[in-house]
């Protein structure tokens, strides 16, 4: 990847693994779906107004509009639910780490899906010892109780979702700027999960917590608006699977934040699964045929 790519990718990873904390903190007074409700309708005031500023062109037919609506749905409302939901039997530290699979997922369907984006041995390999950091990160948490089951397939239910919906708009937005891809997704998100909300948890129940307010700011306008403009820029520059890769930082972000804000717990397995998750990044990102090329083009 260039720089521009891993300034990106760095940032986007920070954003989104400290999410986990503030849906913690959130979900001690909101129910899941208006949770999700209120963190997309900020996503959504902050890209539209960046739109508005910029004066960008919004698509004009319902064929452009139609895959960013099921974005909305597959990408942001569904998975942003079923996260939110798990947070209530599970720790933010333990959804963290299972967000991380995202990429297993995706590897295998963008090797029959997408023609640039085939398994390689350095993706196969990061994707191994990654996947491994994981599962140790895992030891400690995995609850026995029914709740807790159903809490961690939730998340990972939410990672299949997210890996399908880096291939649709991989496949199907491919000309479409990452701003109206995000401005898009989260129009037909915010609909939804509103919809939701006063048919499933209502009455409405508004915040009284400036703390609340603080983690759905953050949660709406860098967890939703400004980072699904750069995860979408990201898959069409480096594909599919590079960029669930960003997962692998959830972990790290994830769990530090919880043992410093949250009270969880600090363990050997959290350092072991560091150590190999950032080694599962530079593994799948190493190119020895790139880097032969070029020597033997300077020598």
């Amino acid at each position: 990847m260039k720089t521009k790519h891993w300034i990106v990718f760095l940032t986007l990873g920070l954003i989104w693994s400290s999410s986990f904390m503030w849906v913690e903190i959130v979900i001690r007074e909101l129910n899941p779906i208006t949770l999700v409700a209120f963190r997309v309708l900020f996503g959504l005031l902050f890209v539209g107004a960046v739109v508005i500023i910029q004066k960008v062109q919004l698509p004009r037919t319902f064929k452009e509009w139609l895959p960013l609506f099921v974005l909305g749905l597959t990408n942001i409302a569904i998975p942003f639910f079923l996260i939110s939901w798990g947070q209530i039997y599970i720790e933010s530290g333990v959804a963290s780490i299972l967000d991380a699979t995202v990429p297993l997922f995706t590897i295998l369907a963008s090797h029959f899906l997408l023609d640039d984006d085939k398994i390689t041995t350095p993706k196969v390999l990061g994707l191994l010892v990654g996947f491994i950091g994981v599962v140790v990160l895992m030891l400690k948490d995995i609850g026995a109780g029914t709740n807790t089951l159903l809490g961690q397939l939730a998340v990972i239910l939410a990672c299949v979702f997210y890996a399908a919906s880096s291939i649709i708009a991989r496949k199907t937005t491919e000309d479409t700027p990452a701003l109206l891809r995000s401005v898009g997704s989260l129009v037909s998100a915010t609909v939804v999960m509103w919809i939701a909300a006063f048919v499933f948890e209502g009455p409405i129940k508004i915040p009284t917590l400036p703390i609340t307010w603080i983690a759905l700011a953050w949660l709406g306008i860098l967890g939703s608006g400004l980072a699904f403009v750069m995860l979408f820029y990201l898959i069409h520059e480096i594909g599919p699977t590079r960029t669930t890769m960003v997962t692998y930082l959830f972990p790290l972000g994830g769990v530090t934040l919880g043992v410093i804000f949250l009270n969880e717990p600090l363990t050997w397995q959290i350092v072991t699964g560091a150590v190999l998750i950032i080694l599962s990044l530079v593994i799948a990102n190493w190119h020895p045929k790139a880097v032969e090329q070029k020597s033997s083009v300077t020598n």
